[in-house]
């Protein structure tokens, strides 16, 4: 109880109205975020060294810190989608950087990504690479997200999950699959997104 009334008080001396109003609930998160659904989580600063961001699919009941983005009502697909190596290949591209680090942007890397056509069956294989992703990480229950994307220790189950989600995602946008590079990619999805907000 005494944590909560320091809580109580501390609002109370804040400027904000919305702080001092938040004063009536010292034991309740001042701002809560969490969706009531789904979600994806994207880490905002991650390791040049990692091949893949790594992101979480998280419930309800799953509380984040402010160090992330959250992705509401996302499911498998969406999952499927943001951690392939053609998602990887954009973020690379435009996001920022906290000295030589990824820096993930809500407004420039998530909001401009172009997005892919699926047929049915596209979105339900990407859906199942997906979910052997989740597998593969579960495998490893002793494991944070940080070892298992290590790029020296990545698991061989989860590197290999990976390169069938890529598969499945490069398939959805009409890519060739083989002897893809990155710039490629990267070019690829750059004329996609001239299309999309081409002005008609």
């Amino acid at each position: 109880m005494k944590r909560v009334e320091a809580v109580r008080e501390f609002r109370l001396k804040s400027n904000r109205a919305g702080t001092k109003k938040a004063a009536d609930y010292p034991s309740k998160f001042g701002m809560t975020t969490i969706p009531n659904s789904d979600y994806v989580v994207v880490p905002k600063v991650s390791s040049e060294r990692r091949r893949y961001v790594p992101m979480g699919f998280f419930t309800p009941d799953i509380y984040c810190s402010d160090l992330v983005f959250l992705i509401p009502n996302a499911n498998l697909y969406h999952l499927g989608i943001l951690t392939s190596n053609v998602h990887m290949a954009w973020m690379r591209t435009v996001c920022g950087r906290l000295k030589s680090d990824y820096r993930y942007s809500k407004d420039i890397v998530y909001n401009n990504f172009p997005w892919p056509e699926p047929t049915e069956e596209q979105k339900q294989k990407i859906e199942q690479t997906a979910q052997a992703i989740l597998d593969a990480r579960a495998l490893y229950p002793d494991s944070s997200l940080a070892d298992l994307y290590d790029p020296l220790t990545m698991p061989p189950e989860l590197k290999k999950a990976h390169q069938a989600n890529d598969a499945a995602v490069m398939k959805a946008y009409g890519m060739p699959i083989k002897e893809t590079d990155e710039a490629a990619c990267v070019t690829w999805l750059m004329r996609l997104y001239q299309e999309k907000t081409k002005v008609q």
